[in-house]
């Protein structure tokens, strides 16, 4: 479907604006990544030959007797035995000396009639977020060749846990802020189209909602239900839709009395229509102005949850949780740097970006 004329001048005037044309680049090529990061950092093999079938560990349960082992728990595939299982195709050989057996197969010299070679694929980064790594000495490990941005308190590597994190904390984001401004924009509309009493009550709920302590509500409901990721978002939502109302509201309250309103009420058209049709893309210039404060106050508000410990589980990869391990282990700087770099680099790729597109639906604005 043609974009309108509208449409193309806007999206002419975002990429115009060259900053934040290659902030969205950055951004979505970082966050399309992200999304397969199971497939870039995890204990275990993307593909596996054994016997010449193909399994994708990544997705599916295997036991260690599928690969000629003894346990029927899932394989460990990083263990030295199912490696060489899965390499000679499970001869029993792998446990009395499986590296000295592996090394045989890698210089091609094992011989064995029963012998069908496998192999695995492995992603770049051999851990996930919550997988110990096992280097020698005291943790936190400073970087080097296997964990190229070290590890963190508990021996987890960071790039893995930073990877994952900040999935997470993107699709957060996302669902926090776009539920939020539905619910805000729709408030904030209803509010300045109708005026009057209803003006009148819903301001006054939200005034007594907005002083509602925030923070303590989600201590005590995570006090009594136990933390998770979907009642994190209920609670965010809960509290995040007033920041939008007052915009809305203004530029609403401003517009309902302009002659195209009139005219379309004259003409019998609905309520509606007249607000979310004619009305809200006028108060999109507005709107869009707070998105980048609703987004960075978001990711904010996740990562100050984890740092006091109140936020998602403690087995979930968070860059709260890391900017916490910081703080706890100012011997090991790569830390700090590494938790800094992210939150600068994310929030402001994000805020580049969202300044062109509120630049983009202002009308006033043209670039070169």
């Amino acid at each position: 479907m043609a974009l309108s004329a509208l449409n193309q001048r806007r999206l002419a005037n975002f990429r115009a604006n060259r900053r934040a044309y290659w902030s969205l680049i950055i951004f979505g090529i970082v966050f399309v990544l992200s999304l397969f990061a199971e497939f870039i950092a995890n204990d275990k093999p993307i593909l596996v030959k054994y016997r010449g079938e193909y399994f994708t560990p990544i997705f599916n349960f295997y036991p260690e007797t599928q690969f000629g082992g003894d346990f029927k728990t899932e394989a460990v595939y990083r263990d030295p035995e199912v490696k060489c299982l899965i390499a000679t195709g499970g001869v029993l050989e792998c446990f009395d000396d499986p590296d000295g057996i592996l090394e045989q197969v890698e210089l091609g010299t094992y011989d064995d009639p029963d012998f069908m070679r496998g192999w695995s694929m492995w992603p770049v980064i051999p851990y996930s977020y919550d997988t110990p790594v096992d280097r020698a000495g005291a943790a936190p490990l400073p970087p080097n060749g296997q964990n190229l941005l070290g590890t963190d308190d508990t021996k987890r590597d960071v790039l893995a846990r930073i990877i994952y994190g900040f999935r997470l904390s993107i699709l957060f984001t996302i669902i926090v802020t776009t539920l939020s401004s539905v619910i805000g924009i729709m408030a904030g509309a209803i509010q300045g189209f109708f005026g009057g009493l209803t003006d009148l009550i819903l301001q006054r709920i939200i005034e007594i909602w907005g002083a509602v302590p925030s923070l303590y509500i989600i201590i005590i409901m995570f006090a009594i239900v136990g933390r998770g990721f979907w009642l994190l978002v209920f609670l965010m939502v809960l509290f995040g839709w007033i920041g939008l109302v007052g915009v809305v509201r203004a530029e609403f309250l401003r517009a309902r009395n302009l002659e195209y309103v009139r005219a379309a009420k004259a003409l019998g058209v609905s309520n509606w229509t007249i607000m979310f049709r004619h009305m809200l893309p006028n108060a999109m210039v507005a709107t869009l102005t707070m998105l980048p404060f609703i987004v960075t106050g978001t990711i904010a508000g996740l990562a100050s949850l984890d740092f006091l410990g109140f936020g998602l589980p403690s087995s979930a990869p968070s860059l709260g949780e890391l900017t916490l391990q910081a703080k706890q282990n100012l011997q090991a700087p790569w830390l700090g740097f590494t938790a800094f770099f992210t939150f600068a680099i994310m929030l402001a790729l994000l805020v580049f970006i969202f300044e062109g597109v509120r630049d983009a639906f202002d009308p006033r604005k043209t670039f070169e």
